[in-house]
């Protein structure tokens, strides 16, 4: 198997600790790509994914599983299957709803990203900038009330958070989640104790 990613994308980074948490990082091909808006890659949109979105898993056989959560489900079979991603019954549903939430707080933050890093400066919309920003600050505030989510054994829930958190310490350095969320600060530090999570952190801005 081969995966497309980004050192610096927590889409990717969701799926590198899953692989490594389920025991299969060792039979998947890391293959970095470069996506950005704006920017056409023909080749990847024609052979991989049209969307031009990372991560997607390219299987033995040549066929493609794309979305992060996609991938993580269908590693998580393989591995057996009910290890990071409830199999049945109300905890399946709670964990991917969960999943999406933070799925949704991740693109608002990369919507931030891009409007200020590579729209031009007098396109810029402040008011949607600080919509899509809020997007993502109350899905951290949401989870910072909801402890019961830190104590359960580990799960795609706590894999996203961790990314979005890091993500925010990447692109958003002086957002002060930390100082703001001391529950997800605790959460973010015992995290970050797992090999899985702290070998895979985004490079220093």
């Amino acid at each position: 198997m081969k995966l497309t990613y980004s050192a610096a994308s927590p889409f990717a980074r969701k799926v590198r600790i899953a692989a490594i948490e389920l025991g299969l990082i060792d039979r998947i091909e890391l293959l970095p790509a470069s996506m950005s808006p704006t920017q056409a890659n023909a080749d990847y949109a024609g052979k991989i994914n049209p969307l031009r979105k990372l991560p997607a898993l390219i299987l033995d056989d040549g066929s493609v599983v794309v979305d992060s959560l996609t991938i993580v489900d269908y590693l998580d079979d393989l591995a057996g299957g009910g290890k990071l991603v409830p199999a049945s019954g109300p905890a399946r549903w709670l964990v991917r709803s969960e999943h999406s939430m933070i799925q949704g707080m991740l693109d608002a933050m990369l919507l931030c990203r891009y409007e200020t890093a590579l729209r031009p400066e007098a396109l810029r919309w402040q008011a949607w900038y600080d919509d899509q920003w809020d997007r993502a600050w109350q899905g951290f505030k949401l989870f910072d009330a909801r402890r019961e989510v830190f104590g359960r054994p580990l799960d795609i829930t706590q894999i996203a958070l961790v990314c979005a958190l890091d993500y925010a310490d990447l692109r958003f350095a002086s957002c002060g989640w930390r100082d703001a969320f001391p529950n997800l600060k605790a959460f973010h530090d015992a995290m970050m104790l797992r090999p899985s999570v702290h070998d895979t952190a985004p490079p220093k801005p």
